[in-house]
């Protein structure tokens, strides 16, 4: 479970999506598809965003969870290697 280095990830913040009424998980999903091998996408999110995590588990992912500021929380994502 080699976690990418830092710089490898790209960084979602959902929580203006959230703010505004919109659903993030289309924009999640856009992105990690996007990866490139060794990349990653970190997401921060206003709570801990279980279903996201469990979701993109089954389509091989690995996370690793954080407390951020002020009640928030970041998930890195990134595509498990063979």
């Amino acid at each position: 479970m080699n976690m990418p280095a830092i710089r490898q990830f790209k960084r979602l913040d959902v929580r203006p999506l959230l703010k505004r009424g919109e659903e993030p998980l289309s924009a999640i999903l856009e992105r990690v598809q996007r990866l490139a091998a060794g990349a990653g996408l970190i997401v921060i999110a206003p709570f801990l965003p279980s279903p996201l995590i469990e979701l993109l588990g089954s389509q091989g992912f690995h996370s690793k969870v954080e407390r951020g500021e002020a009640g928030s929380w970041i998930v890195y994502f990134w595509r498990k290697s063979d």
